[in-house]
């Protein structure tokens, strides 16, 4: 695409971004309703679509999103709240009533992914379904409800990094430049709002949210049947630790760890902890199983209430699964 033509539309884009958007979108009465909220319910509403579309692709029962998105998604709301508040505590410590009211605008990812996967584990095994394909299904999701929800931000004017003469840098006003922890940072006397302008970490989180969801929807598609389940949801949790280590560069006072980032220090451990898992998974003469395509069972859509699975989701059989009387034969109903 010649250079001029793609000047042409960026330059909407970049528009938008130069501008300082209203963290509210419109009223109910005395109840205001915030962009941020907005961004976050779009992104739900758009990963249900994702994770829907694939369970059914895949074999798997997409029924069972309708009740455990909901779930999940809030464990993932308070863990990501209660991350924010740990990480940001001289927000709140002089009112804590803060952490509980709107507007919301703070959340961790890392504390919405550890309290979300911890759901989502909980409530497949209950359902007896297998944990590492659903969390296949599910990771794509992750990265599109992140690619949406990441422009909450963008209304609140936070999630921004240092001055940056790129051509793609955000206005932050003057009330907005406050950094983590409540830090007052780039002042307006020596950074006039009129001429600074912002490195978007919201957009470049987004945008890693839109290729990420592509790239693991592309290789489902054409390795999916001989893929590991669960490679998807590693290959995404490498992906994401990669970015968010990378953007952690650009913040200043924040969350550490013995000097450290927070999120640099989970980061590194979720990235080679995922890496070693999937490489140990494909090593030579591995028997793990493949996906393979969808059983007959899968495929029919059954909601698994006539078929368990052991610790490593291995399929078995209702039969294999009672336990067995005296004479070792599998007991009966009585």
């Amino acid at each position: 695409m010649p250079v001029p033509m793609l000047s042409s539309l960026l330059l909407p884009v970049l528009a938008l971004i130069a501008i300082t958007p209203e963290p509210i979108a419109l009223h109910l009465g005395p109840i205001p309703v915030y962009w941020y909220g907005i961004c976050y319910a779009v992104g739900i509403a758009a990963s249900y679509t994702v994770i829907t579309r694939e369970a059914n692709r895949r074999g798997l029962n997409a029924a069972l999103v309708d009740n455990g998105i909901i779930i999940v998604a809030a464990a993932a709301l308070a863990g990501g709240r209660a991350y924010h508040v740990i990480d940001q505590w001289a927000l709140y410590q002089d009112n804590l009533l803060k952490i509980v009211m709107p507007p919301y605008t703070g959340l961790g990812v890392y504390g919405g992914i550890i309290t979300g996967v911890i759901a989502a584990f909980v409530i497949v095994r209950r359902w007896r379904q297998p944990f590492w394909k659903w969390a296949d299904v599910i990771a794509p999701g992750i990265f599109v409800m992140q690619a949406i929800g990441r422009w909450g931000n963008f209304f609140n004017q936070e999630l921004y990094g240092p001055p940056t003469n790129l051509p793609w840098g955000i206005a932050i006003d003057c009330a907005h430049r406050i950094g983590d922890h409540g830090i007052a940072q780039w002042p307006c006397p020596q950074f006039p709002a009129e001429t600074t302008a912002f490195q978007p970490l919201f957009l470049y989180e987004s945008v890693s949210g839109l290729i990420g969801a592509a790239v693991l929807l592309m290789l489902a598609r054409r390795f999916g049947p001989r893929m590991r389940p669960g490679d998807l949801f590693l290959v995404w949790g490498m992906w994401y630790a990669a970015v968010r280590f990378g953007l952690e560069t650009f913040r200043e006072g924040n969350w550490t760890l013995g000097g450290i980032p927070t999120a640099m220090v989970i980061s590194t451990l979720v990235f080679v902890a995922a890496g070693a898992v999937l490489v140990y998974r494909h090593r030579p003469g591995s028997t793990t199983e493949t996906w393979g395509e969808p059983t007959p069972f899968e495929a029919a859509g059954d909601d698994g209430d006539d078929e368990f699975y052991d610790d490593d989701d291995e399929p078995v059989s209702e039969v294999a699964a009672a336990p067995a009387d005296g004479d070792g034969q599998p007991s009966q109903p009585g």
